[in-house]
């Protein structure tokens, strides 16, 4: 398994504006097509006006034709659209984790 972790940084006082968006337009999106949320979050300390979320995957190919199907869904191109001209984002980043051999040992156990 490989987990997308996605970190995203809004436009001061933008966080609710964005979260909101995400829940009515994206979510449920994300849901029918990436299926494998792993978690969502607001961050409270540290660099603020952040959101982080982890998607689970099979492996790349599996993220590829997720994303893939969800990328020509009209909707989720209106979400975007949405967003860009809303102004929320400042920052996108994404990187691919795998879970170590002990962590994974730990889960199974």
């Amino acid at each position: 398994m490989i987990v997308d972790l996605r970190i995203y940084t809004t436009a001061p006082g933008k966080l609710a504006e964005f979260v909101s968006l995400y829940e009515t337009m994206a979510w449920p999106l994300q849901l029918k097509y990436l299926e494998n949320c792993l978690g969502w979050y607001t961050t409270v300390e540290g660099e603020l006006n952040t959101v982080v979320h982890l998607w689970g995957y099979a492996d790349l190919a599996d993220r590829d034709r997720r994303r893939t199907a969800m990328a020509a869904d009209p909707a989720w191109g209106a979400y975007l659209k949405e967003g860009a001209a809303r102004g929320l984002l400042v920052k996108q980043e994404n990187r691919f984790v795998r879970p170590t051999g002990f962590y994974s040992k730990f889960k199974a156990g």
